[in-house]
């Protein structure tokens, strides 16, 4: 498969994830996240800067990530929650209702 194929499966995928099944809201999933986010860093006493800072990225990316505007990738994740001193779980388990198994 060339990598261009690769870059266009991503790029579907990506556009599907941001906009999901319309039985899925996965904006408010974002938006939770995000205020998780916020809330840990306040509690620990870190400006959006100093989380930034501790992840490698910017403040403004930091700023994004907890508005919880769009999705943000996995190792982004893991590097916030090893900056905050959390474990992030991500797992796959069946809906109850609906959707497609």
């Amino acid at each position: 498969m060339s990598a261009r194929t690769v870059q266009e499966r991503l790029r579907r995928l990506g556009e599907r994830a941001v906009e999901g099944p319309a039985d899925l809201d996965y904006r408010s999933v974002y938006e939770r996240l995000g205020s998780d986010i916020a809330a840990r860093r306040a509690r620990i006493g870190l400006s959006q800067r100093e989380l930034a800072e501790l992840c490698g990225t910017t403040q403004s990316a930091i700023a994004r990530l907890e508005k919880g505007a769009r999705a943000a990738r996995l190792d982004t994740l893991l590097r916030v929650s090893d900056a905050l001193g959390c474990e992030l779980v991500v797992r796959l388990r069946p809906r109850t209702k609906g959707g497609s198994p």
